[in-house]
């Protein structure tokens, strides 16, 4: 039996980008953050909003320039020194 059309979404595939984190995820970022107190209940948690971060075309054509651009001007290794 197949999956009707209208079920079949990519954005539920996993890996999407979800806006809150889950409950365990909540509890590992506040230890990494120092937050987490011992002994604490894991339910009441405050959210943590995941924000998707993109790089801007601009700072990425910058990159691409000064990684294209031949290195500074200085002696040559060729030059014979006297």
């Amino acid at each position: 039996m197949s999956i009707h059309s209208s079920l079949r979404s990519d954005t539920h595939a996993a890996g999407s980008l979800r806006n809150v984190l889950k409950r365990h995820e909540r509890v590992r970022y506040m230890l990494d953050q120092g937050s987490w107190e011992e002994g604490r209940s894991v339910f009441g948690l405050p959210k943590i909003k995941q924000t998707k971060l993109k790089a801007r075309k601009a700072a990425a054509k910058e990159k691409e320039e000064t990684a294209a651009q031949p290195p500074a001007a200085g002696p040559s290794p060729a030059a014979p020194t006297a």
